[in-house]
Parts: C-alpha cells; sequence; structure tokens
C-alpha cells in the first residue's frame, strides 16, 4: 500500500489520522495515547494540540519542551533526552523527517480533488496515439502521433505530447508543459508547470575565416529518457541528445529553473536545487547533491555522493566523494573590494615569493 491509500474520513476539510492508523501504515513504536487524534502538521514553534510536529535536529530539543504538538515525531535517541514530556505524545521512527514527508502526503492526497479520467472535448489528439481509459487529459492539451500513455497518466491544461512520446503509468505533468518528439518519461514522473523535455541541445559548430563564416547547426537526433520516480520543478529545462540521449535515472528530484544540458547523464536519486545550471556531456553520479545556483562544466564526471554548495562552479572532475565549495560567502562590501585588490596581485606576490625564496636558498649555500 503506497501513502496515498491510508483512508481517511471522507470530509476533506476535515482529514484525520490516529497516531495507531500512522503507526500500521508506516511502522514506528508510539509511546502515549495511540488514539491521539492528528488534524494536520506544523513545525515545533507553532504547532497546537490537534497537529503532529517533528523532531530531526537535536539543536532543537528546546522547542520540543515548549511545544503545543499533540504528538512528534523523534528518534529514540532524542526520546530519551526529552524532560518535560508533558501530555503529548509520540512516535518514535529512525528518520522523523522521512516519516514526516510520507505523513504530509497522506494529508495531502486526502485534501486534493481526485483527476477524473476522461479527454476535455477541447483536447486535439493524433488518432495513432494510445490513451488508455484511466488517463485524465485537461483543456487545450495536444497529443501528436505515435505517443503512448500510461495506466492513471494526468496531463494538465496546455500539456503538448510530441510524436513517439512514451509517458509512463500514473505520471502527472502540470499545465503547459511541454514534451518534444521522441523522448520517455518513466511511472510516476511529477513535472511540473511549465518545464521543457528534449527541446534541442545547444550544439553548433564554427565555420569562420576571418570576420566571415557562421555558426553551423548540429541536428540534436538524440531524445531525453527520464526513469521511473523523477520529479522535475517548475520552468526547468532538459536538452535532448545531439547523438546519443540525455538520460535522468530514476528516484532524481530536480528544482525548478534548472537547466541541463545535451547528453547529461544525472545518477539515481541526485537531488539539484534551483538556478543550477550543467553543461553538455557532463556525468553526475548516484546520491549526489548539487546546490543552489551551481555552474558545472561541460564534459566532467562527478563521482556518486558528490555534494557541491550552492553558488559554486566547477570546472574540473570530482573523483571522489565529499563536499565541494567554490564560492565566495557574503562579506561587507569594503572587506570584499580590499580583497579583490589583494587576488588582483596574487600573480605579482608569487614572482616576489619566489624571489625572497631564492635569496634565502643562496644565503644558506654560501
Amino acid at each position: 500500500m503506497v501513502a496515498s491509500e491510508l483512508k481517511a474520513p471522507p470530509a476533506a476539510n476535515d482529514t484525520m489520522f490516529t497516531l495507531e492508523q500512522l503507526a500500521q501504515q508506516f511502522g514506528g513504536e508510539i509511546v502515549g495515547d495511540s488514539a491521539c487524534c492528528i488534524r494536520g502538521l506544523a513545525p515545533l514553534e507553532s504547532a497546537q494540540p490537534q497537529h503532529l510536529s517533528f523532531l530531526a535536529n537535536p539543536k532543537y530539543l528546546a522547542q520540543l519542551e515548549t511545544t503545543q504538538a499533540g504528538a512528534v515525531l523523534i528518534t529514540r535517541a532524542d526520546l530519551l533526552k526529552v524532560k518535560n514530556r508533558g501530555a503529548r505524545s509520540f512516535l518514535v521512527a529512525p528518520n522523523p523527517y522521512a516519516y514526516f514527508a510520507r505523513v504530509a502526503q497522506c494529508f495531502a492526497a486526502a485534501q486534493q480533488l481526485p483527476a477524473l479520467p476522461g479527454i476535455h472535448p477541447s483536447a486535439v489528439i493524433d488518432p495513432s496515439a494510445r490513451i488508455p481509459a484511466t488517463a485524465s487529459i485537461g483543456p487545450h492539451v495536444v497529443i501528436e502521433a505515435n505517443a503512448v500513455l500510461g495506466a492513471r497518466a494526468r496531463l494538465e491544461a496546455h500539456v503538448y505530447i510530441g510524436q513517439g512520446v512514451t509517458i509512463g503509468d500514473d505520471a502527472h505533468l502540470s499545465a503547459q508543459v511541454t514534451v518534444y518528439h521522441g523522448c520517455t518519461l518513466g511511472a510516476r514522473t511529477r513535472i511540473h508547470a511549465g518545464a521543457v523535455i528534449g527541446a534541442d541541445g545547444f550544439g553548433f559548430a564554427p565555420d569562420f575565416k576571418g570576420d566571415t563564416g557562421e555558426w553551423v547547426k548540429i541536428p540534436q537526433t538524440g531524445a531525453v529518457v527520464l526513469g521511473d520516480d523523477v520529479e522535475i520543478g517548475a520552468n526547468t529545462t532538459i536538452d535532448r541528445g545531439a547523438m546519443s540521449d540525455t538520460v535522468i535515472e530514476h528516484g532524481v528530484k530536480i528544482d525548478n529553473l534548472v537547466q541541463i544540458a545535451h547528453n547529461c547523464r544525472i545518477g539515481a536519486y541526485t537531488v539539484i536545487a534551483a538556478c543550477a545550471g550543467i553543461a553538455g556531456s557532463t556525468v553526475i553520479g548516484r546520491h549526489c547533491m548539487i546546490g543552489g545556483a551551481v555552474g558545472i562544466a561541460g564534459h566532467l564526471t562527478l563521482a556518486d555522493r558528490v555534494i557541491v554548495t550552492a553558488k559554486s562552479g566547477v570546472s574540473k572532475s570530482l573523483s571522489k566523494p565529499g563536499v565541494y565549495t567554490s564560492a565566495f560567502p557574503a562579506i561587507e562590501n569594503a572587506a570584499w573590494n580590499r580583497n579583490a585588490a589583494l587576488m588582483r596581485n596574487l600573480d605579482k606576490m608569487k614572482a616576489r615569493l619566489k624571489q625572497l625564496e631564492a635569496l634565502i636558498l643562496t644565503s644558506q649555500n654560501k
């Protein structure tokens, strides 16, 4: 049973679960009242008796002592540190944050109107496209020839699906998503509004003689392949490959406004934050974390479990797992100007240092 299958009372505006229901669904040990009713989720500082909260970082233990939450998700180790448990109950789990996320899915599913199967009259669908009866096709959707949709696929208003696109079961594409011809989307793909999958990669060959000539476009004949359980944020763009495919492996999560260029490969379970840009033919390993506004040059390889912090620039391959940073933290403008002046003179300082080393070495040899 998946999270969204947890049954709730029919009134969407009064969704309620007991701790016992949650424990039966997701596991964990109840400390306190198993019949405690949860009608919502909230952080420790603002939670009320009807809310479930969580403690994922021990430095917030002080907030737990004063929270009004009716129940708190917590690890066994942190629960032992709680001096004032009060009347609240606890759900003990090894990963409270992930547990909280799954419970949040239940509330979101219970409060969201379901997508009803069917095709809106304004949709334009080529006769050769294969649309299952369980699919939901919204207003002004366009589906081109030989496209194939999986069971329970949901396409919201103004989605465009190109020729020969394959979309897996339970995929959900929000309004104005564009999927170019030949691309493949795995099961449970989630693509948010305005994203573009499979536009041409930025490939041009220079043909100049002096000041005359042109950039010759290289046909982008590959496609984009998304694995299962991939999520793509709003207005993100993923370019098709020049000859081979651009591949996003299963479980990858990509934020809004990310650009992934042609022929990249993003390893399974990697996450990429907003405004990152990844140049062509770069391979990123599994379980990596790419921070916001990171820029990664082309034809590089990042090992598994690499973390690149926000606004860093990556110009060389990273062959070992670990945390990498190249961004300069924000400081006062005057201090930055002084440091910038020093950086402008580093080459001169290096030359002077070599001269001093040579003088010292000469004096030692006398």
